[in-house]
């Protein structure tokens, strides 16, 4: 069983966990989020599928996720399914391609950050933790931006993010999912997740509130959630990296690229 193959059969469990159905189209299945707080899924190659995805495959479920008025959307690993990219981009969705990277088990862990710490599902802080992530990744890579504490103030006290903070906190309680942060005078800068599914854990969701970018919060919140991992029994941590850049800053943690993760979705 190689590396590649213990990811796959994470990529396929969880979406089983979190509240997805599956639906099966041949050499493809779609992961349909039936809790509408949850993750919205995608479709990727069946597990253990060794057999080609044709254009004509991935318009089947292109048509499904339409009708189902659900992302068009679909996840998979360049290198275990090299033959996908082409009936996607095919089929009119663009590609974009990610490094995807395991923690070296012989990885020295870094040193804790003094201002990270793992939340559980009743601290206050929960609900701001769970809005960082959404600005980060809306002004993605590692420059300085705009978005503080005074946006964190405001977008977190939409209602909206109550709801959201109502199901990351369940999962908290249920040990599906672990939350560390990076505090600093009551504000949360930084905030990322891992979830594990067996002895396989994923390091998701990892952003920095964009004022508050290039101090080593990013690094200190992976490194606490690979040392949670490490200590739940995780054999296998990755990630996968939004770019190089990224890339650059999950290599000081110890993580390694093993591949390239793929992700399509219809734009607009």
């Amino acid at each position: 069983m190689t590396t590649l193959d213990d990811l796959e059969r994470y990529y396929d469990t969880v979406p089983r966990v979190g509240g997805a159905r599956a639906e099966d189209f041949g050499p493809l299945t779609l992961f349909v989020q039936e809790n509408p707080e949850g993750w919205a899924y995608y479709a990727r190659p069946v597990l253990g599928g060794t057999g080609p995805v044709t254009a004509a495959d991935v318009e089947r479920v292109l048509a499904r996720q339409r009708e189902l008025k659900v992302p068009e959307a679909f996840e998979w690993v360049a290198e275990t399914t090299p033959g996908l990219r082409a009936a996607v981009e095919a089929a009119g969705l663009p590609v974009h391609a990610h490094p995807l990277m395991v923690l070296d088990p012989d990885a020295a862990a870094p040193e804790p950050h003094p201002e990270v710490r793992l939340l559980g599902a009743d601290d206050p802080l929960l609900r701001a933790a769970v809005t960082v992530p959404a600005l980060a990744f809306a002004a993605p890579g590692t420059a300085l931006g705009e978005a503080g504490p005074a946006e964190l103030a405001r977008q977190a006290a939409d209602p909206g993010s109550e709801s959201r903070r109502a199901y990351v906190a369940a999962k908290l309680a249920a040990g599906t999912t672990v939350l560390a942060a990076a505090v600093r005078d009551g504000v949360v800068l930084c905030s990322g997740q891992y979830n594990p599914a067996g002895d396989v854990a994923e390091v998701v969701g990892v952003g920095t509130l964009p004022a508050a970018r290039r101090q080593g919060l990013a690094l200190g919140v992976t490194a606490a959630l690979v040392a949670a991992a490490r200590s739940n029994g995780a054999r296998t941590v990755f990630l996968s990296a939004g770019d190089e850049d990224v890339a650059r800053i999950y290599r000081r943690a110890g993580f390694r690229r093993v591949g390239t993760a793929l992700i399509a979705e219809r734009e607009g």
